[in-house]
């Protein structure tokens, strides 16, 4: 029998394995917890809005982004703090549902865990507060239900205009000055790829191809696909294609099959290996002109672009298995060649849009723009509609919640009156963000507001408050309803944690030690 002597410790430390900890009550656990996830809130709020500053991430690859993108910020961070982990967790499920407004469900959880701290220590318990926070958040659903704009859940999908009203505010607040020219590109490659019914709109179908040099003002939209890479061969240009895609070649009979292929009147051939030059040197002599795709999606997105059918083997091609491309050219964009694969007619299946900028960091953001602009348009064609933008529809909300709150009786009161202030930190971030004064900006909010005029918000290049509907910057719906409903869940999740109990990690050596034993490089 094992005497007891050999178990160190007592209590909790006697139960569990070396090396574990162990954090309990509201000190350690609750306000710790509250304060990871304020810190990671900290980072992503100055970023919040058109006036936004961007971050530099460098991550463990040494990658480097420059972005105010928080969706990627906090991707690239590899956050370790549990607490702020959920928190990220729920920018994440925003940033896939929708594609739009991770920034504000982080930012907004991180508030209203900081009003939850302020209720802790004047002495309320949490579950009173997730009691308060949860009548919050369903009465603000049922105020934001009021703020629609009516009319505005008729929508065509296919009218420019309607579509950049929408889009706008999403762009300009990752690319701010540039969202008319964004839009404009962004609108025309959605409208192009909408399915007869949008809400089976692809968000893969409009691609993005990133060229260095120009300026935004020489980008453009192709019909169909801009492959980065050259022809193989010396043709390099073929109008009204057939085309025939292939997977493999093979060397044996090569100038029968290839004599057959161009015989079935195709004119282009598509490998997704590489093509060995005794193929290649028929493939000339009978005019075909050879792609190369290596990448498997690219290929499969190629014969959604031609509608062509992938052969694994060289072989004869039947008529229903050649696609069609109205020309196959390869051009030179700012150095760069590319092939430009055009399809005007024909299935309106990809479109792609050509960004030109200087640097590649300028690049990789105007991706992000572009991306979430085409979310913004795929959330639009499940719920077209809109409420007014620029803290309009969050001073409204304070303002409202602060009524309710009064009404209520009990200790959930204060969570309720909390959680309204809290909102104000959208239309106090956007002022800081631009170099405005935010008291005066949220008390002349509060002014207009409580006189009636439900639309106005912040105009940011004029640093004064009006009317948001000629200003035309509105928010979607849909965006607003999860952003505040998953950071409300998020921050309720964070409250109800009151012991932390973290096992000893796993063996193996830790991936930051150097090899070596830490010797110079050289």
């Amino acid at each position: 029998m094992v005497g007891l002597g050999s178990m160190a410790g007592y209590g909790i430390q006697s139960m569990l394995k070396e090396g574990h900890r162990h954090l309990s009550g509201l000190e350690e656990a609750g306000l710790k917890n509250i304060d990871a996830c304020c810190e990671l809130s900290a980072i992503t709020r100055t970023s919040l809005g058109p006036n936004g500053m961007n971050k530099m991430v460098i991550n463990h690859l040494d990658k480097l982004f420059v972005t105010n993108d928080a969706a990627t910020i906090v991707n690239e961070l590899e956050v370790q703090h549990p607490a702020a982990k959920i928190l990220v967790l729920a920018g994440r499920a925003q940033q896939e549902e929708i594609g739009d407004g991770a920034n504000l469900t982080i930012s907004f959880a991180g508030e209203l865990l900081g009003k939850a701290e302020e209720l802790i220590r004047m002495g309320l318990h949490p579950s009173e507060i997730i009691i308060g926070y949860t009548k919050a958040i369903s009465k603000t659903i049922e105020i934001l239900e009021d703020l629609v704009e009516k009319g505005s859940e008729n929508m065509d999908v296919r009218n420019k205009e309607e579509v950049v009203l929408r889009m706008r505010s999403a762009v300009a607040s990752k690319q701010f000055g540039q969202e008319d020219v964004l839009c404009s590109l962004v609108a025309d490659a959605c409208i192009q790829v909408c399915p007869k019914n949008p809400a089976n709109f692809n968000v893969d179908n409009v691609r993005v191809a990133k060229l260095l040099g120009g300026g935004l003002h020489n980008s453009s939209v192709v019909r169909g696909m801009v492959l980065k890479n050259d022809a193989v061969g010396s043709i390099k240009r073929v109008e009204k294609a057939k085309l025939e895609n292939y997977a493999k070649t093979e060397e044996a009979k090569v100038e029968e099959l290839i004599k057959a292929v161009a015989d079935s009147g195709a004119k282009v051939i598509v490998s997704g290996t590489a093509v060995g030059d005794m193929a290649l040197h028929f493939c000339e002599r009978y005019k075909l002109m050879v792609l190369k795709i290596s990448s498997k999606f690219e290929l499969r997105r190629f014969c959604r672009t031609t509608g062509a059918i992938a052969i694994l083997k060289l072989s004869q091609p039947n008529a229903d298995e050649l696609g069609y491309a109205d020309s196959v050219s390869v051009e030179e964009i700012g150095g760069t060649r590319v092939t430009v694969v055009k399809n005007e007619e024909g299935g309106n299946s990809v479109a792609t849009v050509v960004l030109r900028g200087s640097t590649d960091s300028i690049l990789d953001d105007l991706e992000r723009a572009v991306d979430d602009g085409v979310n913004t348009y795929k959330s639009m064609c499940r719920d077209s509609r809109i409420i007014p933008g620029a803290a309009a529809t969050e001073i409204e909300l304070a303002k409202r919640l602060k009524e309710f709150s009064l009404k209520e009786t009990g200790l959930d009161q204060y969570a309720i009156a909390k959680f309204a202030e809290s909102f104000e930190m959208v239309p106090r971030t956007l002022a800081e963000n631009a170099g405005l004064s935010a008291m005066e900006i949220i008390s002349s909010l509060y002014a207009e507001h409580a006189s009636g005029n439900v639309k106005v918000g912040i105009d940011l290049e004029e640093g004064a408050c009006k009317d948001i509907s000629t200003l035309k910057i509105w928010d979607l719906y849909v965006t607003k309803f999860f952003a505040l409903k998953y950071s409300a869940d998020a921050a309720c999740t964070v409250l109800r944690v009151d012991q932390i109990i973290m096992a000893k990690p796993a063996g193996g050596p830790r991936r930051d030690a150097q090899p070596g034993g830490g010797m110079d490089e050289d």
